[in-house]
C-alpha cells in the first residue's frame, strides 16, 4: 500500500500550484481587452488557450480531491473500477489516479 503520509503532502501540493494557475488564468480573462480590433483578436485566441488551460486544471484539482478522500476513507490505492491494488509505480507517477494500469488502458 502506498505511503499515506506522502501521497497526502504530493497531492495537497499539486492542490496549491493548481489552485495558484487557476487563480492567475482567472486574473487574465478578468483584464480588460485592447481597444484595437487586430489586438483584441489575438487576446481572444489567447483567451481560448486559457480557458483551455483553466478547464485541464480544474478537471485536475477535481481529481485531487477525490483521491484525498479516498485516503480519508481507506481506499486510496484500490482501483476504482475493478477493486484491484493499483501499482506503487503507478501511484507514485500519477498520485491521484483513481484507476489501476489495466482499467484505464481499456
Amino acid at each position: 500500500m502506498a505511503n499515506l503520509k506522502q501521497a497526502r503532502q504530493t497531492l495537497n501540493s499539486r492542490l496549491g500550484e493548481l489552485g495558484a494557475r487557476v487563480d492567475e488564468i482567472e486574473q487574465d480573462l478578468r483584464s480588460p481587452g485592447s481597444a484595437d480590433f487586430e489586438e483584441h483578436a489575438t487576446e481572444i485566441e489567447g483567451n481560448e488557450v486559457l480557458e483551455g488551460l483553466e478547464g485541464s486544471a480544474l478537471r485536475e484539482i477535481a481529481q485531487i480531491r477525490a483521491a484525498l478522500r479516498r485516503i480519508d476513507d481507506g481506499s486510496y490505492g484500490d482501483c476504482v473500477t475493478c477493486g484491484d491494488e493499483i501499482d506503487e509505480r503507478r501511484l507514485e507517477a500519477v498520485p491521484h489516479t483513481p484507476q489501476c494500469f489495466k482499467c484505464a488502458s481499456g
